[in-house]
């Protein structure tokens, strides 16, 4: 699955590797391919529509998803947007009442919406000891529950989050990272990156390395862009229910 262009996180992934004299090997699995769970560091789940979803969720469950959960038992990094957050949780079901299985990497459950939760997101995102501002777009029906002692992403700052009531977005479990932020995420946000990298890292090397620093000038200034947008929205939001 892919909109929201999400491959551009992938490609985020490759160049901050590259950048530091490291390669980075892609390998695409498509529907009833099988996955080895311990020769993968990294492991991407990206959006896709309700469609997308349905063509997909079956083979996850049944092909992929015990590798999955294994490999992640293991130390791999996941990072989960959107669809495919939705899809490593626990499940999804449908306005129509129909259920999607999930493959249960996430302590996470969702639910279909009738109106969709769009806009601009900031959040305040804790990985390892460590908080920062994380910025993204949103765009999603489906209302997100996590279960009884998961740990979100983030709190919320401006936007919708997991459900647009929890005032929670995301969910992290061990190294795998479920998010609803688009943008693609990664570009304005290299903390995330380069923390999902030095997951994989420590995955494929026993030992999470320290990354030699990056200029990225470029991406917080993206991202103080985006943080301005989702707070004005929020601004507007507020006015807009006073008035």
């Amino acid at each position: 699955m892919n909109i929201y262009a999400d491959r551009g996180n992938i490609a985020v992934l490759r160049s901050r590797l590259e950048w530091r004299g490291l390669a980075l090997e892609v390998v695409e699995a498509g529907v009833a391919d099988d996955i080895s769970p311990g020769a993968h560091d990294l492991y991407y789940l990206g959006g896709g529509q309700d469609r997308d979803q349905a063509l997909v969720a079956d083979d996850m469950a049944r092909t992929k998803g015990a590798a999955l959960r294994s490999a992640v038992e293991d130390g791999a990094a996941m990072l989960a947007v959107c669809g495919g957050y939705q899809l490593a949780g626990r499940g999804y079901v449908g306005v129509d009442g129909s259920a999607m299985p999930g493959i249960g990497v996430l302590e996470a459950e969702t639910v279909a919406g009738d109106t969709r939760l769009i806009g601009d997101v900031l959040i305040s995102a804790t990985l390892g000891d460590d908080t920062r501002e994380v910025a993204g777009f949103e765009n999603h029906a489906g209302r997100t529950h996590l279960g009884a002692g998961a740990t979100p992403l983030g709190t919320v700052l401006a936007g919708h989050g997991n459900d647009g009531a929890s005032g929670t977005e995301g969910v992290v479990r061990l190294r795998a990272i479920g998010t609803y932020l688009h943008g693609p995420l990664l570009p304005g946000n290299p903390w995330v990156a380069d923390t999902l990298l030095g997951w994989a890292l420590a995955h494929r090397t026993g030992t999470e390395p320290a990354l030699e620093p990056l200029d990225d000038s470029l991406e917080h200034a993206a991202r103080s862009v985006a943080r301005g947008r989702a707070l004005g929205e929020r601004s507007e939001r507020l006015i807009g229910r006073r008035a």
